[in-house]
Parts: structure tokens; C-alpha cells; sequence
């Protein structure tokens, strides 16, 4: 009788829960329509000129400010990702678009940096926070060193990431026929959101699409946060406790799982400080699960991408698998070889030393990586 009723408790909250699940399923229709709003919305802005448009950002290291930015301002690098693969879909070279992606990586650990705030007032629990926070702020900024100078010297992303996406998507004309179903599924949505745009006159109309494209993708994507964690909250925890102590790779394993849930790095990796602070979880069990949440948050990208079709499929599906190769190899790389596994570690434990005995260093440190530093790299591409 006990076990029957559990079952049909168990079915109630199932049920419960079906309007929560048709709401995420919306709200995805939500996401993909945007980013096909913001590539209609970018051409018309741009008169199709998009590579004249982002000259400015020709430079490599202007585009890595641009993406540091940007994330840091909208807090959510799944949004700037879906954004930048709207832009490529709009004509936004994918050369200018490969930086980007690496700053929004940088530009997404802000959230963990300011809620380690919270512990600011016990010295030990600060400490603890504090240097969960900026490991994952090494570990970007790492990757940035070794791969951006790669990338620059040698193409390694976007010639890999432009073969997967030819064999995936093919040429131009296949990429219309065997995409057009998103196009078809979208039409509605997106057709009434160009025609009210299309009120306004020229160039304003294209903005237009963009800026509503941008406001859609905060939205669905913060929504569909929210509304996972609710539905999700239960076994993310489970996952978390029971997996984080276990290994690294599973660590990352479950990383990438709950990132994948709520859609938003931010959101897992700013969980994981708390619980640093409190000492459930060490540093180094963190760590893996930091480096699994940024793999996780490129799912994102990916969905976006199935938004566009046409000749341009290929490029946008391209910039997505950019983000996805970027993470992994990073992870890889860093965490797979030793001497480099402990560097943001040591770099994070280092700052959270200073950080605890005075806080003026944990002032520097933000305003340094997420302002400063940005806006001097963008002077002396003016300036040289």
C-alpha cells in the first residue's frame, strides 16, 4: 500500500511539474527564433557588410576585449555565445568571432568573483571562497595564453572547427534543404517579430531585430535557468555531492552535466563557492567541476546554431563547434598535463592569500581583469 502510494506521489508531482517542462520547451523555441532574428536583423543593419562594420575588430586581442566585456556587463556567456552566432549568421567573420568566444569565457567568472563577496566578513571562509572564485579565472585566462597565440599564428580552431562543420552541415545548397525544417518551425515567431521592426525605416528596422534577438535570448535563457533549477535542483545536488568527491573525471563530468541543465556556468560554478567557503568541498575538488561547466555551457551555442540555415549554416554551426573545441582542448590540455593542472590552483590559493589580509587586492584583481587590463589592450591596438 506504502509503495503504491509512493508511486502515486511520485506521479502527481510528475504531472505537477508537465506545465514547468512545456514552459522550458517554449522558451527553447524562444531561444533558437531569437538568434534567427538577430542574423536576419545584423544583414539588414549592416547592408550585408558586416566584415566593413567589425573592422575595428580585425584585431584578435580587440575581439578578446569585446567577449571579456560583454559577458561581464550581461553576465551570461551563453548569451554573448548565441549572440556572436547570430552575428556570424549576419555576415560577422568567423576570424573576429573566434576571440570573442574566448573572452566570454573570462568575461563569465565574474559572478563567481562577487559572490564570493558574501564571505567577505570571516577571514578563513573568504579565503576559501575567494580563491574557488578565481581558479576559475586562471584557468581562462590560461587557456587564452596558449591557445589565442595559436590561433593567430596558425588558424588551429577555425580549420578544425570548419572541417566538423562541413561534414556536418555539407555544402550551401544541402545546408537549406536539410536545415530548412528550423526555418519552417521558427517562420512563425520570427516573421511577426521582422514585421514589426520593419515598421521602423531602414537601418533602425535591422537594429531593431537585433536588439529584441538580444533582449529574447536574456530572456529565454534566464527563464529557462530558473526554471530547471527548480525542476532539476534535487538531483543537481545529488549529482554534486555524491560525484564532486569522487575524482576529477567524474568532477568534470558532473560539471558538464549540470551546466548542461541550467544552461548557465555562472549559475554552477557560483554554486560551488559557497560550499568552498564552508569547507564542504577543497579547492582541488572544485576544480574539475569548474573546468566541466565551462564544456557544458557550449551546448548553448550549439542549439543556436540549428536556428540558421542557408549558406551561411555552415559558418554559424562552425563558430558553435569554435566554443565546444576551445573548452575541451583547454581542459585537456591544462588540467591533462601536470605542470599546468596546478597553475591556476597555485595562482588562485596565492591571491586568495593576499585577497584575505587586505581587500584592497580583490578590488584590484576585478577591476584589473574586467576593466582595466580590457581597456588598456584596446589603447595600445590604437595607440600601435
Amino acid at each position: 500500500m506504502s509503495h503504491t502510494e509512493t508511486l502515486d506521489q511520485a506521479s502527481a508531482r510528475g504531472s505537477s511539474r508537465l506545465p514547468q517542462w512545456l514552459a522550458v520547451i517554449a522558451l527553447v523555441y524562444v531561444l533558437i527564433s531569437a538568434v534567427s532574428l538577430i542574423g536576419t536583423g545584423f544583414k539588414v543593419a549592416t547592408g550585408g557588410q558586416a566584415q566593413q562594420l567589425f573592422s575595428f575588430a580585425s584585431n584578435p586581442y580587440v575581439g578578446l576585449v569585446i567577449g571579456i566585456v560583454a559577458t561581464a556587463l550581461i553576465q551570461s556567456s551563453s548569451t554573448v555565445s548565441s549572440l556572436i552566432v547570430g552575428m556570424v549568421a549576419g555576415g560577422l567573420p568567423v576570424a573576429i568571432a573566434i576571440p570573442m568566444i574566448m573572452g566570454s569565457n573570462v568575461g563569465t567568472t565574474l559572478t563567481n568573483t562577487l559572490v564570493s563577496l558574501g564571505h567577505v566578513r570571516d577571514k578563513e571562509e573568504f579565503r576559501r571562497a575567494f580563491a574557488a572564485a578565481t581558479v576559475h579565472d586562471f584557468f581562462n585566462l590560461l587557456a587564452i595564453v596558449i591557445f589565442l597565440p595559436l590561433e593567430i599564428m596558425f588558424g588551429l580552431l577555425q580549420r578544425i572547427s570548419e572541417t566538423v562543420a562541413g561534414l556536418l552541415v555539407g555544402d550551401a545548397n544541402y545546408s537549406m534543404s536539410g536545415l530548412n525544417f528550423m526555418k519552417v518551425l521558427t517562420k512563425p515567431l520570427v516573421g511577426t517579430l521582422e514585421g514589426v521592426s520593419n515598421l521602423l525605416p531602414g537601418i533602425f528596422a535591422g537594429l531593431a531585430m537585433v536588439v529584441i534577438g538580444l533582449a529574447l535570448i536574456f530572456l529565454a535563457i534566464t527563464q529557462i535557468g530558473k526554471l530547471l533549477k527548480v525542476l532539476m535542483v534535487g538531483r543537481a545536488k545529488a549529482v554534486m555531492h555524491s560525484a564532486i568527491g569522487k575524482g576529477p573525471v567524474t568532477g568534470i563530468f558532473s560539471g558538464t552535466l549540470v551546466t548542461i541543465f541550467v544552461q548557465s556556468s555562472s549559475t554552477t560554478t557560483s554554486l560551488m563557492v559557497p560550499l568552498a567557503g564552508a569547507g564542504t568541498f577543497s579547492l582541488r575538488q572544485i576544480y574539475p567541476f569548474m573546468l566541466g561547466a565551462n564544456i557544458g555551457t557550449t551546448v548553448t551555442a550549439l542549439l543556436a546554431a540549428t536556428a540558421v540555415t542557408g549558406a551561411v549554416a555552415v559558418h554559424a554551426l562552425e563558430i558553435a563547434i569554435v566554443h565546444v573545441l576551445f573548452n575541451v582542448f583547454a581542459v585537456a590540455l591544462i588540467f591533462g598535463l601536470p605542470f599546468l593542472r596546478n597553475l591556476p590552483i597555485f595562482g588562485a590559493e596565492w591571491l586568495a592569500g593576499l585577497a584575505s589580509e587586505r581587500k584592497i587586492y580583490a578590488a584590484v584583481w576585478v577591476l584589473g581583469v574586467f576593466i582595466v587590463v580590457p581597456l588598456l589592450l584596446i589603447a595600445i591596438t590604437v595607440l600601435f
